[in-house]
């Protein structure tokens, strides 16, 4: 009878282990399972916004990686459309842009994840404008609802005097069902904001606010 108490008391304990486990891993990864698809806009021949040799396309695959890594320390599951610098349209495409964002739309659709993100820098003639800012379609009841709060976090955290807009026109954003935004995180065309862009210490900046959003987005 002993033997049998001692077991289950072993059993017991064991079990209140893995609860505590279960409940510390829940804890400690907020973004667990979740699905998050990241597209670091342009690539290849097509560099985006190109000032003083800065390319566009470059700066936008940085920032991706830095986010998925971030976000994967969450727990969440995270894919790229590209890895490098390249773009996704097929060979003999006769509009190799279109085709290219037509991929990207097709593989996010088909992942069925819980989020995407588009990253893209802006640019503008006058040079003066600045400021990270959210674009959003309404092809997904959730996108006002991401991009508000995206917008909310880069006015706190990264000095942005902008606003999230609607805007149906974005080839990509208008073909892509599932809930996610395009985020133009600093404009290139503007000196003072292209130099903090290019360092690295910015851009592990605006990788962690986007990680903070994706995790308020999530917990909301």
């Amino acid at each position: 009878m002993f033997r049998y108490k001692i077991f289950a008391l072993v059993f017991l304990i064991t079990l209140l282990c893995f609860f505590n486990y279960a409940l510390a891993k829940d804890n400690t990864l907020p973004l667990l399972s979740k699905v998050i698809y990241l597209d670091a806009g342009h690539g290849g021949a097509d560099s985006g916004a190109f000032y003083k040799n800065v390319k566009e396309s470059d700066l936008n695959l940085i920032i991706v990686n830095k986010v998925m890594n971030l976000l994967r320390e969450d727990g969440a599951i995270v894919y790229l459309t590209r890895y490098g610098d390249y773009d996704l349209a097929v060979g003999n495409a006769w509009n190799r842009k279109r085709s290219d964002l037509s991929r990207r739309a097709n593989i996010i659709n088909q992942s069925n994840c819980d989020l995407y993100l588009s990253i893209h820098l802006n640019a503008e003639d006058s040079g003066t404008l600045h400021g990270a800012e959210v674009y959003y379609d309404t092809i997904n009841p959730d996108n006002k609802v991401i991009a508000e709060i995206f917008q909310k976090e880069f006015q706190k955290h990264l000095n942005s005097n902008r606003d999230y807009k609607e805007n149906s026109t974005k080839y990509l954003q208008r073909r892509v069902s599932r809930p996610g935004v395009l985020l133009e995180v600093g404009f290139l065309s503007n000196a003072s904001e292209r130099a903090l862009l290019k360092s690295n210490t910015y851009q592990n900046k605006i990788a962690s606010v986007i990680r903070e959003a994706v995790n308020l987005y999530f917990s909301s």
